[in-house]
């Protein structure tokens, strides 16, 4: 038994990272800002990637006309990720929290949405796929997590109802 646990730990240490998004490599046109202003709010982001080669999300959440978010999401593809057990995302943010959502399925209405902190520096934030939940605008759902199976979709969301300005640099996305 304590061999099999060996070996087992060994393979985890030696996987491969998948680098999912590296905006060296990465066009702008590749992201789409989805704001409230689908629902009549009036927040807007912007997203672009700046000469460092950081792709560098942006902009002013308002809760006027019931808004209160922004947010970026990078349509994939179909990719099976079930050889992975999460993500890890290099970013700097601005001392806000932030969430990162994956949609498996463009069928679904609903994300998988795991929250993180940020804190004025560089940071490596690793999100296991056992701990996003379901949500749809902003509510959870009475569904099990995500089951790490595909992707086709992930999204970087702000809405911490306040009226706000916000600035995340994101380096790379990779799958572990």
């Amino acid at each position: 038994m304590y061999r099999i646990l060996l070996l087992a730990i060994v393979l985890i240490m030696f996987q491969e990272l998948f680098v999912l998004v590296d905006f060296n490599s990465q066009s702008k046109e590749n992201w789409e800002i989805v704001d409230d202003v689908v629902m009549g709010g009036v927040s807007q982001g912007n997203f672009e990637i700046n000469e460092e080669g950081h792709g560098f999300f942006s902009g002013e959440v308002s809760l006027a006309n019931n808004g209160g978010f922004s947010s970026v999401r990078f349509d994939l593809p179909t990719l099976k990720v079930d050889n992975y057990s999460g993500v890890i995302l290099t970013l700097k943010g601005d001392g806000k929290p932030y969430q990162f959502r994956i949609r498996n399925s463009y069928l679904n209405r609903f994300a998988y949405t795991a929250k993180f902190s940020t804190n004025g520096d560089w940071q490596t934030i690793e999100i296991p796929f056992s701990s996003m939940i379901a949500t749809f605008r902003g509510y959870r759902l009475d569904l099990p997590r995500y089951s790490g199976d595909k992707i086709e979709e992930i999204t970087f969301l702000i809405g911490n109802k306040r009226d706000e300005n916000f600035e995340l640099l994101i380096d790379k996305i990779e799958l572990y």
